[in-house]
């Protein structure tokens, strides 16, 4: 039997957790259209379901924080549309939402690279994160692109990390770090942009640059690219 929106929202409550509704608030989530289903919990029920397009399109329609949760793993990559993508984007206003679809549905779609170039230009605080957050999970899951194509990424960090919206900016710190986790090129690179970040007179910038230093001037970090580049 086919999944719709009420089976899928009956599978959901089915799941919930009051305690898990209530925790929400401390980590900034919405609770007032959820239901309260651990993100483990999504999953599951995403593999259950299969790739679905239509019913991706009707369950982000829901409105339902879980139902839009669980587009990310049951939506088409290859089948999304630019314009869908920009759609969804517009209507991000929470940071599991965005990072959520950004991480394990947007950064899969052909149109991804476009859509960080497009929404660092954005001015609403969780379109202009979508890029960055889509930038850091291309920087972890996009095996074939060159160092080059993230190089070019880093004018759009640069010219963000004067923003001072808390999403913002651990949006634009997520990226660059996981630009410096690729290879030992584009550590030193991001090493570089960090370092004068972190000499900034200007406290978002200095606070982005050192947040990133602390990570990637881990000994860890260097050594485990060091041994990728042998």
């Amino acid at each position: 039997m086919p999944f719709s929106v009420p089976s899928v929202l009956s599978e959901l409550k089915k799941r919930s957790s009051p305690a898990y509704r209530a925790g929400m608030v401390r980590y900034g989530l919405p609770i007032d259209r959820a239901i309260g289903v651990p993100v483990g919990s999504i999953q599951k029920l995403g593999k259950q379901i299969g790739k679905d397009q239509a019913l991706a399109e009707a369950l982000w329609k829901s409105g339902w924080y879980e139902a839009r949760m669980l587009v990310a793993y049951v939506a088409d990559p290859a089948a999304l549309t630019s314009g869908q993508m920009d759609r969804w984007c517009r209507e991000f206003d929470n940071w599991g939402i965005c990072d959520t679809l950004c991480f394990a549905l947007f950064d899969k779609s052909p149109h991804a690279w476009k859509k960080v170039h497009a929404w660092a230009k954005k001015k609403s605080e969780f379109e202009r994160r979508a890029s960055f957050a889509l930038l850091a999970s291309l920087a972890g899951h996009d095996k074939k692109s060159p160092d080059d194509r993230f190089l070019k990424t880093l004018p759009l960090i640069q010219k963000a990390a004067s923003d001072d919206r808390n999403f913002v900016k651990k949006g634009v710190s997520w990226a660059l770090r996981g630009i410096g986790h690729r290879s030992l090129v584009l550590h030193r690179a991001a090493v570089s942009l960090a370092t004068e970040l972190s000499k900034s007179e200007e406290a978002t910038e200095k606070w982005l640059g050192k947040d990133v230093l602390r990570d990637l001037n881990r000994p860890a970090v260097t050594a485990r690219l060091r041994r990728r580049a042998s």
